[in-house]
């Protein structure tokens, strides 16, 4: 069978659960590039198991790391994925399409199926998860140390098909996750001079907390619908608290 000229780039810690699937569901790319921050499972194994391109390299952030595993592509056409991200075969078979003809992008996205407790969760924020996944090389980069963005120069489209994403597997991962990302991006939002103040936290938290499980319809996914939902407004309350508590309270300042 005849490889797609498609690379397929992966930033990797400790991912020996997930890798495995993740490399087996892009086996029609013609290539697949892993930087790694220093696993100490068996994920490097399992890369080469896979004939995976592995590469070394200290923890940049989430922007420059995925950058740096961009640079080490060598098609013109990058599939950028998570290694707990599948790609579904109706998929791969489009993406083989696609990229056989003419594109009329510079970037595609995909709706991400959020699995949790074994179930595809098709309700908040995580139901339609648009990402951009698929794009050329030399018109993309990612900006950001967490919660990257992808910046496309040039146009982007809508695919209709499916990539699937296997992100959480308990209740205290979700929290545990939570406290790591907001403590990184309020960081980020006070390097760039934002400010907040308590009723920031807590107004634009209760308002995610509703927009997921009310407008959003978290209700409908049961109990794991209201988890969910209340970690989305957890988080954007300890996201913005931990911003003013960086004004308010400086780590350096004197007592």
């Amino acid at each position: 069978m005849n490889k797609v000229p498609l690379s397929v780039a992966i930033i990797t810690k400790n991912e020996e659960v997930d890798l495995r699937d993740c490399l087996q569901s892009v086996s029609f790319a013609a290539e697949a590039v892993i930087v790694d921050c220093g696993s100490e499972d068996r994920t490097e194994d399992i890369a080469r198991l896979f004939g995976a391109r592995w590469f070394v390299e200290p923890w940049k952030g989430y922007g420059p790391q995925k950058n740096s595993a961009l640079e080490k592509c060598s098609h013109d056409w990058v599939l950028m994925l998570d290694a707990d991200e599948r790609v579904p075969p109706e998929t791969a078979l489009r993406i083989a399409e696609l990229l056989s003809g003419k594109q009329t992008a510079d970037g595609y996205s995909f709706r991400r199926k959020n699995f949790f407790h074994a179930k595809w969760i098709k309700s908040t924020d995580w139901w339609p998860d648009e990402v951009v996944r698929l794009f050329r090389k030399n018109k993309c980069r990612f900006v950001g140390l967490t919660h990257e963005q992808l910046v496309v120069n040039g146009a982007t489209a809508k695919l209709p098909f499916c990539i699937e994403h296997f992100s959480y597997r308990s209740y205290s991962e979700i929290f545990r996750k939570l406290d790591e990302y907001s403590t990184e991006l309020a960081g980020q939002m006070h390097a760039a001079g934002k400010r907040a103040g308590p009723a920031d936290a807590l107004l634009r938290g209760f308002w995610m907390f509703c927009r997921n499980y009310l407008l959003r319809l978290g209700f409908m996914a049961g109990f794991d619908g209201f988890v969910i939902s209340l970690s989305k407004g957890v988080g954007t309350f300890l996201k913005y608290a931990k911003l003013y508590e960086l004004r308010k309270f400086p780590p350096d300042r004197a007592d």
